[in-house]
Parts: structure tokens; sequence; C-alpha cells
């Protein structure tokens, strides 16, 4: 059976919109920029946090997200191969479940992607001002990141290419310090350090693999821009094992390392514990390297969500749950100017008016039940043989996996608050209410 999206005539509008993108992005661009968006700014933090929480049985926590993020790359791994459309696992979701469902996944989709796009952004104002002071203020940072926002949307208008090439390049720029410490810190850590050992408890090792799990997330970024990947039923499975292999290892890595050099000091160097580490280990110059580091990493991540979080508005454009305007290609490069301009715009406002914590607050809730949105989409797609052409992804085992998959998110819910709870319920009503309007008025 083939997709529903050539059967219908909003099905054929939109395989014509997503004709007009060029379908460039391989199996090593589209690891990058699963690397790139989910090795932010957290890593740069998330030892000392796990180090409190956990101590040293942190890597219990790491285990089990590594499993459960495994279990949920297996079915995403899936679905990306068998719908090659723009928008992700909005997209997923709706060509399993129809456009009311697709429109809610969408729409937690953007937010979460908005949200921490603003909330990585006043973080790197925040580094860029404790490495160099003269843009410490409120109007110089504001500034600062007018311009570092504007090059980026430049250069994703020229095209998806020449994005997914400066996201590569952001992507080995800020590993290097990352595997300098990793690597180089085993060599000199001397093993010796205290580190009290505590036996956490179910709720809080369910807390803490949801803080590991936001750390991890950057998948569902990712592959928004899944109308521009060549052969996604290859591409993207590769893509996704690749990148989860590195990232896993690497945060593993990490950990062990800071505990080794810094012991009990880990949990309480919440600034900066990477950066205290290799200071540590090797001297001032390596806790400098680890603070650009953090700033590149920072840019990076800006990168690879002004690539990914602006298709997402071009699907919804396409689909008719928001202005058309928005699904508008540029007329020589053919990229979603129009999405791209306004999300960069938006991103911009919220950053310069709002905190961290304001921006954050529903990202860990949003992008698990989107995960478990996306677990029962591959199972739906799978049943239905929807292809996007070629031989799909197949996960091992769909019955065992998918329900493994979704009693972890559901065991990671255990630990929302219910403040969480109540701001998850306002988004969910503000995404069926876009959908209520715009079926009432399809044209406005």
């Amino acid at each position: 059976m083939t997709p529903e999206t050539s059967s219908t005539p909003a099905a054929a509008a939109r395989q014509s919109s997503e004709s007009s993108l060029l379908r460039t992005i391989g199996p090593l661009a589209l690891a990058a920029g699963i690397v790139n968006v989910t090795i932010g700014g957290g890593i740069f933090r998330l030892p000392a946090d796990m180090a409190a929480t956990l101590g040293t049985m942190a890597p219990l926590a790491y285990l089990l997200c590594a499993v459960a993020m495994g279990l949920i790359v297996l079915c995403m791994a899936e679905a990306g191969s068998r719908v090659a459309l723009t928008g992700g696992p909005y997209a997923y979701v709706e060509v399993a479940f129809g456009p009311l469902v697709g429109v809610i996944a969408g729409f937690l989709l953007w937010m979460l992607l908005t949200f921490a796009m603003a909330a990585v952004a006043t973080v790197l104002v925040a580094n860029l001002g404790a490495l160099v002071p003269a843009v410490s203020s409120r109007l110089a940072g504001a500034i600062v990141l007018v311009g570092i926002y504007t090059a980026f949307a430049v250069v994703n208008v020229m095209g998806v290419e020449r994005g997914s090439r400066l996201n590569t390049v952001l992507t080995v720029a800020k590993i290097f310090p990352l595997l300098l410490l990793a690597v180089g810190g085993l060599a000199v850590a001397g093993g010796d350090a205290p580190v009290t050992a505590t036996a956490p408890d179910m709720a809080t090792l369910a807390r803490s693999s949801i803080l590991l799990i936001f750390a991890y997330a950057g998948i569902e970024a990712a592959l928004v821009p899944g109308g521009e990947v060549r052969d996604p039923a290859r591409t993207v499975p590769r893509a996704l094992f690749m990148a989860m292999i590195a990232i896993t290892l690497l945060y593993a890595s990490l950990q062990y390392v800071a505990l080794e050099i810094l012991g009990d000091r880990l949990a309480e160097s919440k600034t900066a514990p990477l950066a205290e580490a290799a200071g540590a280990a090797f001297g001032g110059w390596a806790r400098q390297l680890l603070l650009v580091g953090a700033v590149v990493s920072m840019l990076g991540h800006a990168g690879a969500m002004i690539l990914a979080t602006p298709r997402l508005l071009f699907a919804l454009g396409r689909d008719g749950f928001l202005p058309a305007a928005l699904a508008r290609t540029h007329p020589t490069y053919r990229s979603p100017a129009t999405a791209i301009l306004v999300q960069c715009l938006l991103v911009l406002i919220l950053a310069i008016t709002s905190t961290f914590e304001q921006l954050a607050i529903l990202a860990n809730l949003s992008t698990l039940v989107l995960y478990g949105m996306c677990c029962v989409a591959a199972w739906e797609l799978r049943r239905r043989d929807v292809r996007a052409g070629g031989t799909p992804f197949r996960v091992p085992m769909p019955t065992v996996v998918i329900v493994l998959a979704l009693l972890a998110i559901a065991w990671m819910l255990t630990s929302v608050t219910p403040r969480e709870w109540l701001a998850f319920a306002v988004a969910m009503g503000a995404g069926v209410l876009m959908f209520v309007l715009r079926r009432r008025n399809p044209r406005s």
C-alpha cells in the first residue's frame, strides 16, 4: 500500500508543495544534525545534576535512559522510513491517525522546539557575556543575539544544503573539547577523589531519567526536514543509530571522567562542571577551552534548530493549520524562507523578553508525550503498510518494543508535578483550538 498522501486532493497539494524542496540531506548530515541539536547546553551542566541526585549510581540512569531511548529510536526509525514528508514526528502521527491528532502533535513539537531554541539562546548570551564582558549587558546581549540569528537565517534561506554543511562544521567544533576531556581525562584522573555512593529510590531515578531524556532530546527536531532527506528509508534509520551511539558513549564517558576528577565536588559545580573538571585535570587553558566549547555548542544548537524548526511551520502551513504563506519557498533557493524568518523572529522575541526557566517549563513533559505518540504511530503505519518508496526499516518484535517503550515513558511520567500537567493540558487545549479555528476558516 502506498501512503494516503497521493490519494486525495489535500494529499496532492501536499505532494506538490513537497516537490518544490530539494532532497539533499544524507545520513552523515542528518546524524550531525541530531548530534548537534542533542548536545546543546545541557551536557555542560548535566554531570553535576546527576552527581547531586545519584552520586556513583549516575551511570544507572544513563543506562536506563539509553535503553528507553533505544526503544523509542527504533519506533522513530520505522516511522521515518515510511513517511518522507516535512514535519518529522508531526508528519508520522498525522499520516497514521489523521489531522486532529496530527495537529496536536505538530503543535507540541513546535512549542517544544521554539521554547528550547529561545531557552538555549538565553544561556548562549549569558556565556558570551562571561567570556566577553563587553557584551554582558542586556542591551548588548540582545544586539549580539539579533546578529547571530540574522546570520543563521540568511545561511538557511540560501538552502538546506548550506545549512546542513554549517551544522556539520559546528558539530565537529563543539565535540572536540568534549572529546578532549572524555579521552584525555581518563589518563590524568587519579581515581582517588572521594565520591558518596547513594542508592536512589524509584521516584528519584524516574526524575533523573527525565532530565536525561531531555538531554537526549533532539531527534524530533532533526527529523523535521523529512521532505529534504535523500532516500529516507535508508538515511533515517542509519542517521538515528549513528547519532544515538555517539551521544550515549560521549555522555557516559564525560560523567565517569568528571566523577573521577572532581569526586563529591562535581555535585557542587552547578555553573560549569565540565569546565571545572577540565581545569582540574589540565589547567586553566582547558577550563577556558571548555567554556568556549559551551558557546560553540549552543551556536551549533541554534544552527541545527534553525535548520529544522522552520520546516515544521512550513508543514503546518502546507497542511492548512497555519497561514499558507508559511509554506512558500524562496524562488531561487527553494527553501522555506518565510517560515525561517518568522521562526527566527519569534525566538528572538522570546529570548529577549523571557528567562530560561519560563521557556523550558513544558519541555520534558511535551517531549515524552510526543515520543509516546510516535511509538504508537509506528505501529499504525506498519499495520497499514504505509511506504515512502523503497523497503522501509522494520522494528524487530514490534509489539514487544513498542509496549516496552510506552511503559518506560509512562514510568518517567510518574515524576511529573501537578503544575506541569496543568501547563501541558493548557497547551493541548490550544492545539485543539487551533485545529478547530483553521477548519472553520480554512482560507484565513
